[in-house]
């Protein structure tokens, strides 16, 4: 399989703070790939590198075949990305939010009016076209995020924890969305603290202070813990954690 993400011994400080500490792995093109951690356990600084908002400290990293130091503008052209807080603009309506983003990712003017009115559809937002998106409820936020990130087809798409604060029933229909992008062959890298979600990826990756503690399917990763569910492997890695503290 294809790699679309590669990286080595990547590394981000903060002064004296190692918020990402010298991590290594490679994600495949057509994967959902979870990255999993606590609050705080360095996910979102990992995708920020890898999706060209942040320098890295040190080590290396290749995403969609550009280098994230040196060609972090060209990566920025070829991924979506959905933020961890909702990153469309509240004071626009849902139509004005389609087309002010699909302009910003190079759409011409008769293809994004055409992918407007499918979009409007597959999400049944028809009658909310003009709605001001900050009277949306938050899962209809979330829903329209993501697809707009997805609406320039790009090959690679970042969701950080996209699903946080919403109600379960959302959460379920937020990754049937996930799972209709991989299946028309985007690549998928999710974080999430929800050790649940895990289920739903091919394969996941678990941070703990800053580092990868572990890396497989969640089918391998259970059997390695011994553990019924993934949130058991990720409170064995959580204790060792803070064993190693000596708390």
């Amino acid at each position: 399989m294809k790699k679309i993400i590669e990286t080595q011994g990547l590394t981000r400080t903060f002064g004296a703070f190692t918020a990402v500490d010298a991590i290594s792995f490679d994600v495949y093109e057509g994967e959902i790939f979870g990255f999993l951690g606590a609050n705080g356990a360095g996910k979102t600084t990992a995708m920020k590198m890898l999706s060209g908002l942040l320098a890295p400290s040190g080590g290396s990293a290749t995403v969609v075949g550009f280098d994230v130091k040196t060609q972090s503008e060209d990566i920025k052209k070829q991924i979506g990305y959905m933020s961890q807080r909702f990153s469309l603009y509240e004071d626009l309506t849902v139509l004005e939010n389609i087309h002010l983003f699909g302009s910003i990712y190079g759409l011409k003017k008769a293809e994004l009016a055409q992918k407007a009115e499918v979009l409007l559809e597959q999400l049944e937002f028809t009658d909310q076209r003009n709605t001001l998106v900050g009277d949306l409820p938050l899962g209809w936020k979330q829903k329209l995020s993501f697809s707009v990130a997805m609406l320039h087809e790009p090959r690679l798409v970042f969701l950080d924890e996209p699903t946080g604060g919403v109600d379960p029933i959302t959460r379920r229909q937020f990754w049937e969305m996930i799972y209709a992008a991989a299946h028309k062959g985007a690549t998928v890298f999710v974080t999430t603290h929800y050790m649940d979600e895990a289920e739903y990826c091919d394969r996941v990756s678990i941070m703990v202070d800053g580092k990868i503690a572990a890396l497989d399917t969640p089918h391998n990763l259970k059997r390695q813990f011994n553990a019924p569910d993934m949130n058991d492997v990720f409170l064995q890695l959580a204790a060792t954690s803070v064993a190693r503290a000596g708390f």
